[in-house]
Order: structure tokens, then sequence, then C-alpha cells
């Protein structure tokens, strides 16, 4: 039963999140629903990953955005083994 409410909530976030329209709005929602520490941490990830599809060494990466080697890498294992999500939304930007 908690598994099945679980995931209804991811649905019911995504489709939230989706539907929001405008940089305003989505920079508003993210100011309520996450901590100032949790929307770093999530621009951050967003570099490392936009970083490693450039083909910058990881090292450079842990150096310039001040983050942990193990970091770089957890992101490098995500996308060469996780869902291609941010890897095709990357291919947009």
């Amino acid at each position: 039963m908690l598994i099945v409410m679980k995931n209804k909530y991811d649905q019911e976030l995504l489709r939230f999140l989706s539907e929001i329209s405008t940089d305003k709005a989505m920079s508003d929602v993210l100011s309520n629903i996450l901590t100032p520490a949790e929307r770093e941490e999530l621009a951050i990830r967003l570099q490392i990953f936009k970083a490693l599809k450039s083909g910058e060494s990881q090292r450079d990466i842990a150096r310039r955005l001040d983050v942990s080697l193990a970091t770089v890498s957890r992101g490098s294992k995500e996308l060469k083994y996780g869902k291609p999500g941010v890897s095709k939304a990357l291919k947009y930007d």
C-alpha cells in the first residue's frame, strides 16, 4: 500500500511540475518545495552532467565546482547506467 501511495504522489508531482510554463513560476515552485541547499545541490548536479557530457575530466569538474570526486563519479555512473532522462534532455540544451 505504501509503495502504491508513493508512486501516486510521484506521478502527481511529475504532472504538477510539467504543467509549469514559465521560468519565474518554476523558480517560485522550487523555492517553495526545496530548501536552498537542496536546490543548490540539484543545480550542481546539472552542471556535473553537462560538464561530463561535454567531455571535461572528472577531476577538473570536481575542482571547478568544488565537489568531491566521488560526487562527480556518481554523476558519471548515472549517465552511463541510469535512465536516459538527463542525457536526452541535455541534447536539447
